[in-house]
């Protein structure tokens, strides 16, 4: 597969100034950089894109759509054994057992029928995928994701019923107000329930997340540029 050198640079270089951010970030409340894991957002960028990234030795990746990723992203697994891949948008449940089967961590586990659907295919195929529980700190009715009042018993729930293995909490402020206030909100409600992962930031925000405590951002224009138009 031929790859545009040029784009290949770009990214390489885009990759160095998120993780020299990130590394500035950690510092400035004495944390240490590899407490963070970068996670390069490759969706609706094609998998050449992709390519560049993991040919500059980037290897965590985040994608929105099954759907998408299924196309894009078997062959550069089979060829990139490290890399790991991660759902960062809403799953259908009608997808569930394409998304355990493909991804390694999903981030936007956020109500009961999920739960339970995702705990039939643990068990059924093997695979354990680590979990995310998305939060929507912004109550916004939009936006995917349980509400911060009912998120103590949704993680509960999660653990003690589906026995689910839960690792971290997402979310996506919203675009209007001060991320900082949703961030600080959600490692609050992480420490309550004893859970060690934050994935919280995207390009615009992602180095107030690493101050507020976040263990993963998600960091797609910064890295690739501009999102192509779906077709």
């Amino acid at each position: 597969m031929t790859v545009d050198n040029d784009a290949t640079i770009a990214v390489t270089e885009n990759l160095a100034d998120v993780h020299a951010a990130i590394s500035a970030a950690t510092c400035e409340v004495g944390r240490d950089p590899s407490s963070v894991s970068l996670i390069a957002v490759s969706k609706s960028h094609p998998g050449t894109a992709a390519r560049s990234a993991l040919d500059a030795g980037h290897r965590v990746f985040g994608e929105n759509r099954v759907q998408e990723a299924q196309e894009k992203w078997p062959p550069l697994k089979d060829e990139f054994s490290a890399a790991q891949l991660h759902l960062i948008g809403p799953l259908q449940t009608n997808k569930t057992g394409d998304a355990v089967g493909l991804f390694d961590v999903i981030q936007t586990l956020d109500r009961d029928k999920l739960a339970r659907n995702l705990a039939k295919e643990i068990d059924h195929s093997g695979r354990r995928p680590a979990l995310f529980v998305q939060v929507n700190t912004g109550e916004e009715p939009q936006k995917a994701g349980v509400l911060p009042a009912d998120a103590d018993a949704f993680i509960d729930k999660c653990r003690s019923v589906y026995e689910l293995p839960i690792v971290g909490l997402m979310c996506i402020p919203p675009l209007d107000e001060n991320s900082a206030l949703h961030f600080a909100l959600l490692a609050d409600m992480a420490a309550r329930n004893g859970l060690a992962r934050l994935s919280m930031g995207m390009s615009a925000d992602y180095k107030t997340a690493v101050r507020l405590g976040a263990t993963e951002v998600r960091v797609g224009t910064a890295i690739f540029g501009t999102r192509s138009a779906r077709t």
